[in-house]
């Protein structure tokens, strides 16, 4: 069965401003990338708009309707925090990058793609259901799990979050949930501040593995090998939902984990064969962080590759 790829132009309209990190041209080099040959077996999909309905889901009405009525006039920001933007084209980026997510979701359950990679922005993983932050509006990944939960009736979703920066967002959400399971790797101590291993949610269904500064392969490796991954196979999910960050890179400019593209292959490998074991194959994954361009787009490339199952 094939692995789909879902974007959307609009989300290159999110303007962020001069010199901002999360960029378009971080979507604009993940795009191109998967222009190459190798890639032509994607299926490519536009992403949808999340309706009222799919976003309520996850976030108050009262948020949404407040972010979505932000409507500057081209070439103005207006701030939501420090570091998190709305343009005049914010509005569309972040109903198509939340819809992504939906038809994504659809996709697996109805037979129509194996696994789907959703190469869209602003990111998600740090807002939580009542507050956009670090860059992030809408939290991506679990109004599609949220639709999951929904539309087809599974009882375990499980998020992961290789991320170089903890997704307190989706943490937040989950640690409250005993349906939704999140496991995530991360730099610690570093923005934004949570992800420490004491943070296990309702009876353990929230697992951290937190890396110092320096870390590299052989530590991210043993994270998951050691504690997260067998925490997802006891968890056993209908359907796995990966929040993919590059941003734990060696040339990453934002942070300092050093890991190598093949890492990303690496941990996508160990990743769908837990979703071949538990959720016939069932994998949904999100573009997040990464912000150097050159890391980002390799690493990205790399994720599709495995996803694609073109090492097998």
């Amino acid at each position: 069965m094939s692995t789909l790829l879902i974007t959307h132009p609009a989300c290159l309209d999110h303007d962020t401003g001069d010199y901002h990190p999360e960029r378009p041209d971080r979507l604009r080099a993940v795009l191109k990338a998967l222009q190459d040959n190798a890639f032509s077996g994607l299926v490519r999909a536009e992403a949808p708009k999340a309706t009222l309905e799919q976003l309520t889901r996850v976030h108050p009405r009262q948020l949404v309707d407040t972010i979505l009525s932000v409507r500057p006039q081209a070439g103005e920001l207006v701030n939501v925090d420090a570091d998190t933007v709305i343009s005049a084209g914010t509005g569309e980026a972040i109903e198509r990058a939340a819809g992504a997510l939906v038809a994504a979701v659809e996709a697996v359950f109805d037979g129509n793609a194996e696994n789907v990679f959703a190469a869209v922005r602003p990111p998600g993983h740090h807002a939580s259901a009542t507050l956009p932050a670090g860059f992030c509006l809408f939290n991506n990944v679990v109004v599609g799990a949220r639709h999951a939960q929904a539309k087809y009736g599974i009882k375990r979703v499980a998020i992961v979050d290789f991320d170089v920066h903890h997704g307190n967002g989706t943490q937040a959400i989950a640690e409250e949930d005993p349906s939704l399971f999140y496991a995530s790797t991360h730099q610690y101590p570093f923005y934004p501040g949570t992800g420490a291993v004491r943070e296990r949610g309702l009876d353990g269904n929230v697992v951290n593995a937190p890396l110092a500064a320096g870390s590299g392969s052989t530590e991210f490796r043993a994270a998951w090998a050691d504690r997260l991954l067998p925490a997802l196979d006891k968890a056993a999910p209908e359907l796995l939902i990966v929040s993919a960050g590059f941003d734990a890179h060696r040339r990453d400019p934002l942070a300092q984990l050093n890991l190598e593209v093949e890492d990303f292959a690496w941990i996508t490998r160990e990743l769908m064969a837990i979703a071949d074991r538990h959720c016939n194959g069932r994998l949904v994954s999100a573009l997040e962080g990464g912000y150097d361009l050159q890391a980002l787009a390799a690493s990205a490339a790399a994720h599709v590759r495995v996803l694609m199952r073109a090492n097998d």
